[in-house]
């Protein structure tokens, strides 16, 4: 494991497993000052609390907890204040916290679906407006994004209203770059694949409201719906670990400021959402060229 040359102070929202636990304590151990973001840190969470403070009290390593419920405007601002106050300063936020539905999608009902939105996309926005106007007075930072590669590559049906919310996110994420850059604040997305183990996506998944209609898809969808999570499984190579995904986290966040990828996949079934991303962010590129806007532009903005 690489150790930090420049140790920053990060903050990663949704931190209580999956990804974002893998994430915070990779990066603690990393020599990183890191605040695990989770929502009731005194009631459900109060355990995973307790084991991250073991942890860094073992290794003696920089980890902690904040309250931070991402759907909850006050919440975040109390949060991301808090993580202030504490270290001082704030330098890399790893947006990670998001929530997985399946079943059909005539289904699921627009409040439904705007709920996804709300965890998936409105909680990145949330937490931007806290802890940007703190970057933006440093003028650097990073944002670290962690999207999915369905936006771009091939994904099944039956999880569309998550799959559209993670779109919804890699756009938002790109308006910022571009916005974000003159003040000497990175960006990265990072774009998992399907990882079908390491993380609680499958298992803690919501379900459609309208059981009427959800009943309505089981006779010719039935089966394929309950065999999904197998199907994905075997695209994945059996040496896949959700591990990879924190240890690239770390990695573009150990890197020189604005030496940082634009783009960047961790993506053991080949889902081909990195070919495909490879051309669309050639794209933007030359579209930035042609509109003189260069200068928004990332160094590594394309591979």
């Amino acid at each position: 494991m690489s150790i930090a040359t420049s140790p920053q102070v990060v903050l990663v929202t949704g931190a209580s497993s999956g990804f974002g636990r893998l994430t915070a304590e990779t990066l603690a151990r990393s020599g990183h000052t890191v605040v695990a973001g989770m929502r009731e840190t005194e009631g459900r969470n109060a355990t995973h609390v307790t084991a991250l403070a073991e942890l860094a009290a073992a290794e003696g390593i920089a980890l902690g907890a904040v309250e931070l419920d991402v759907q909850d405007d006050g919440s975040v601002t109390a949060g991301v204040a808090d993580v202030i106050a504490r270290h001082g300063h704030l330098d890399v936020v790893v947006h990670n916290a998001g929530h997985m539905v399946l079943g059909p999608t005539e289904a699921f009902t627009p409040e439904q679906l705007a709920e996804q939105y709300d965890v998936n996309v409105l909680s990145t926005q949330r937490v931007n407006r806290a802890a940007l106007p703190h970057l933006r007075e440093r003028r650097s930072g990073l944002l670290v994004w962690v999207g999915s590669s369905s936006t771009r590559g091939g994904h099944p049906p039956f999880l569309a209203p998550y799959f559209a919310a993670k779109a919804g996110m890699d756009a938002l994420a790109e308006s910022y770059a571009a916005e974000l850059i003159r003040f000497g604040i990175d960006t990265t997305i990072v774009a998992p694949g399907a990882f079908t183990s390491g993380t609680n996506h499958f298992a803690h998944s919501g379900s459609p409201s309208d059981t009427e209609v959800e009943r309505a898809y089981d006779a010719e969808y039935g089966e394929l719906r309950e065999d999904l999570p197998s199907r994905l499984s075997a695209l994945t190579p059996p040496d896949a670990d959700a591990q990879s995904v924190a240890d690239e986290i770390a990695r573009v966040v150990g890197l020189p400021a604005g030496q940082r990828p634009f783009r960047t996949h961790v993506d053991p079934s080949q889902d081909g959402s990195e070919v495909v991303s490879a051309v669309y962010d050639r794209l933007r590129v030359e579209f930035f060229r042609r509109m003189g806007m260069t200068d928004l532009l990332p160094a590594l903005a394309s591979v």
